[in-house]
């Protein structure tokens, strides 16, 4: 067995597509439309489905936002620079949500962004 996808919805799915692809630097593997069922599926990720975990953006065509709860955390990506990768994302527009520093309780060093939908992608210095 292994982890193919983590699905999240999103208001919006060309915003999402460009910050996924231009901030965050993955690339759009697919991406389907589903007329009967009203929604569109983009896949994004570093590498191929078939090498890596990617995350599926599920667009609902009749809702533009949706509620978080509090059950859902965040993604986390593997960064070299935490400092260097928050610069970039503030470079291409993106949002920090908390600066690069270690981690609470710990000596990893940690950052976080928001995606236009507001979730969390956690930066983690390798």
């Amino acid at each position: 067995m292994r982890l193919l996808h983590t699905m999240i919805r999103v208001g919006d799915l060309d915003r999402s597509i460009a910050f996924y692809t231009e901030v965050l630097g993955m690339r759009l593997l697919r991406r389907s439309d589903y007329p009967a069922g009203r929604f569109t599926n983009a896949f994004v990720g570093y590498e191929d489905e078939s090498k890596a975990a990617v995350l599926e953006l599920t667009h609902n065509w009749d809702t533009k936002s949706y509620d978080h709860g509090n059950a859902f955390g965040h993604v986390a990506v593997q960064v070299d620079d935490a400092y260097k990768a928050c610069e970039e994302v503030r470079k291409r527009g993106g949002k920090v949500a908390r600066e690069p520093g270690p981690m609470k309780h710990g000596t990893t060093v940690i950052a976080f962004v928001e995606d236009p939908d507001g979730y969390k992608i956690e930066f983690v210095q390798r």
